[in-house]
């Protein structure tokens, strides 16, 4: 069995340690996983602000008013976007916001909810 510690893949803990098995466990979050099975999904990671894993699906807050072009007025912080979509690039968000409609966003501007 390996002593390393690995980063845990949900909220980014460099202190995850082998917990038997193949398993690995995070102390910080309480995260349990098999680093040998990420390994193999390998796949799009994407972080928010704060370094949580983002998942399609999921719920974020803009941290900052954001500039639209086009718009008569940013999208303001706070405001809660729902059910995000993942994709490669440099805008890695995909989403639908009231008032401004389908939004590509980047990951550094948003937390997640």
């Amino acid at each position: 069995m390996s002593d390393e510690m690995k980063t845990c893949p949900h909220c980014a803990s460099p202190y995850g340690y082998p917990n038997g098995g193949a398993l690995y466990a995070c102390p910080e979050c309480g995260h349990e996983w098999n680093p040998t099975i990420l390994e193999e999904e390998g796949g799009l990671i994407v972080k928010d602000v704060n370094g949580n894993v983002l998942q399609d699906g999921d719920s974020v807050i803009v941290i900052k008013s954001l500039p639209v072009k086009g718009a008569s007025g940013p999208i303001k912080a706070g405001t809660k976007v729902k059910n995000i979509r993942l994709t490669d690039g440099d805008h890695n968000i995909n989403c639908k916001i009231s008032g401004f409609g389908a939004m590509a966003l980047k990951s550094e501007f948003v937390k997640k909810a």
